[in-house]
């Protein structure tokens, strides 16, 4: 007699549950967590993070490498627009009274990042709507919205100073600017660095009236030439020694160069000022950099020259809000044409660098003018620091 097994009907209307699959993500140690975080950086990315859990909420704030990419720029004399397609030369004029950076109204988890990390901010929020912190932190804080938020087209928008109250051990922070300030034509080259603690401690300047890339970048091995050995190339006219041509003095070449340096010193001043509540509030930088997306300018700051800022409050000019460049020392290096080791050829090349007439530094050391630049414009200082040296001087201003 045949026996028929059946199954319970109990066990399929009411299956045993099956066991839950680990999360193996949930066992990694909150330090792994950390390393993972601060190779993201972006504060969006980092706001969505803020979203997922409880545990990524709590780890977030720790998070030590941390980049801010402004989405927009405003003057305030322009507070009304914050169109980043705007044209550059009625936003980011050098010589605009202050720059307000604005960032992250496009995602909502950047909003979460204000909101989720949320009880000291929500604690301090009520205190600092009734009273400004200082003139210098106002300047980075845009009018019309809530705890430093305003809405523009239905998106909200925050300055860089106030989501940034929400970490509280950065150790290396990067802002970039969605373009440089200075409007050139096309073109032309020009690119600045600059170091400050509480005042400048020096600047390089590197600019050509034009630059012509070459088609193939890879046609010639880049060079060495640091070495004693390397001969530098300067294509120019069969004339040229070095000297500056008279005609540089006479058609407006020596012009356009004073104007870059006041210009380039201006830009670099005005972001040293609006970064002053950002260092004083963050005591665990090692390191600051407020550059840009063209590669314009770059304002660099080390531990040392952040914690000179807090210690020796800046000295602002009193025809804007930007920090004021002391009276300085400089070295011009020029040549008509510079043909590079990848093909480009940079036609007026010209090297200025800067440095306060009261530094004590070495005036004839030359290696953090030659270093300033990634390549290909290293190469191009390197080559032009050779030339013969030219020196001018700048009152304060």
């Amino acid at each position: 007699m045949a026996i028929i097994l059946r199954s319970d009907p109990l066990s399929r209307i009411h299956p045993e549950p099956q066991t839950l699959e680990i999360d193996h993500f949930d066992h990694l140690p909150d330090s792994i967590l950390l390393l993972v975080f601060n190779k993201i950086g972006d504060v969006k990315a980092l706001g969505r993070c803020c979203v997922v859990s409880k545990r990524f909420h709590s780890l977030v704030p720790q998070v030590e490498n941390v980049v801010v990419r402004v989405d927009c720029v405003i003057s305030d004399d322009d507070s009304s627009s914050l169109s980043p397609d705007k044209p550059r030369s009625a936003v980011s004029g050098p010589f605009s009274a202050i720059f307000r950076l604005v960032f992250g109204g496009i995602f909502k988890p950047l909003q979460a990042l204000g909101q989720l990390l949320g009880s000291k901010r929500s604690s301090s929020a009520s205190s600092s709507a009734s009273s400004s912190s200082s003139s210098s932190s106002s300047s980075l804080l845009i009018s019309g919205g809530e705890d430093g938020e305003i809405e523009h087209g239905g998106v909200t928008h925050h300055s860089p100073t106030q989501v940034l109250k929400n970490f509280d051990e950065i150790r290396f922070l990067r802002i970039e600017l969605p373009s440089g300030e200075l409007g050139i034509d096309d073109g032309v080259l020009l690119k600045w660095r600059a170091e400050f603690g509480s005042t400048l401690e020096n600047c390089v300047i590197l600019g050509a009236s034009s630059a012509i890339h070459a088609a193939n970048s890879n046609s010639q091995p880049p060079v060495d030439l640091t070495s004693n050995n390397t001969t530098v190339t300067a294509t120019a006219a069969a004339e040229d020694n070095g000297s500056i041509p008279e005609s540089f003095y006479t058609n407006g070449g020596l012009k356009l160069r004073v104007v870059w340096t006041i210009s380039s010193l201006i830009a670099a001043s005005a972001r040293h000022y609006l970064l002053q509540p950002i260092i004083s509030e963050h005591k665990t930088l090692d390191s600051l950099v407020l550059t840009d997306t063209d590669g314009q300018g770059v304002l660099c700051m080390n531990r040392d020259q952040l914690e000179e800022l807090r210690v020796k409050p800046l000295s602002a000019s009193s025809a804007s809000k930007r920090t004021l460049v002391p009276a300085l020392n400089m070295r011009l290096w020029y040549a008509p044409t510079l043909e590079l080791p990848d093909g480009t050829v940079l036609k007026g090349a010209t090297l200025v660098a800067i440095r306060p007439s009261e530094s004590k530094k070495e005036v004839c050391d030359v290696s953090w003018v030659s270093s300033a630049f990634d390549e290909p414009y290293g190469i191009a200082a390197k080559m032009l620091v050779k030339r013969r040296t030219y020196c001018l001087e700048m009152n304060s201003f």
